[in-house]
């Protein structure tokens, strides 16, 4: 036990931080919400963090993303974030795949070594294929919501998607997921109405060359996606603290 965790093991004992130190966590998305989330399991003492994410740090993540510096710009982000959680704890071991998920890819992951997932992506069809993939696998999931065009961290919630009201994204993933048979599935949401965006960027993006701009890029800030993200790395943790936490 290094002396870092030492202050963790004081609050849940012995037993349950070795149970957090064996465990796998992958974590699919490595921006405002899922760095959060990364950044918490490392603090936390996880064994095996599992990163997904093919960007690069842009200077518009600095607003809000935990791996963006001006020191890491250009960086992929799966690679900034394997230095920085060494530079945590040496001892947990990271894995990075340097690429978005999709369901052609799902081959390319040992799901099978997976105790937890955590779904930060944005993609709709990728969050369903994955969803639908810890599903078949009896992988315990969690999976982000909306958190763009949102002030107050303070709307965020732990629930259930279909207990969930006001989210556009929300509203998709319930109307997908019970056409498929998804009954129930955990989800970090905000009861915050989103704002209307004051400006609109995404044709200036599109004339700086940038790939894959949205219709209407969303606003965003320093207060929501990272509460997401460290909700969400709540509920992982105290869900590999528990005796059956990896007994799939």
């Amino acid at each position: 036990m290094r002396e870092q965790n030492i202050r963790t093991e004081i609050l849940i004992g012995k037993d349950a931080m070795e149970r957090i130190s064996s465990g796998h966590v992958a974590v699919f998305g490595a921006g405002g919400v899922g760095g959060y989330v990364i950044e918490a399991l490392a603090r936390s003492g996880v064994g095996t963090i599992e990163i997904i994410d093919s960007d690069t740090v842009d200077p518009t993540n600095l607003n809000r993303q935990i791996i963006s510096l001006h020191s890491t710009i250009g960086i992929l982000k799966t690679e900034a974030f394997r230095d920085r959680i060494h530079d945590i704890n040496p001892d947990i071991n990271v894995i990075i795949h340097s690429c978005f998920y999709l369901p052609d890819k799902k081959d390319e992951f040992d799901f099978d070594k997976m105790d937890y997932i955590v779904d930060a992506i944005d993609t709709v069809t990728a969050k369903i294929d994955l969803i639908l993939e810890a599903e078949k696998r009896g992988i315990p999931i969690i999976s982000a919501m909306g958190c763009g065009n949102r002030l107050d961290p303070s709307k965020l919630k732990i629930t259930d998607l279909y207990k969930t009201s006001g989210d556009p994204l929300a509203k998709i993933m319930r109307h997908e997921l019970r056409r498929r048979g998804v009954r129930k599935l955990c989800v970090c949401c905000s009861d915050e109405e989103p704002i209307k965006p004051q400006i609109d960027i995404s044709e200036q993006e599109r004339k700086a060359g940038k790939e894959n701009v949205r219709r209407f890029t969303p606003g965003s800030s320093p207060f929501v996606p990272p509460a997401a993200g460290l909700l969400i790395a709540s509920r992982v943790v105290m869900d590999l603290m528990k005796e059956d936490s990896q007994s799939k």
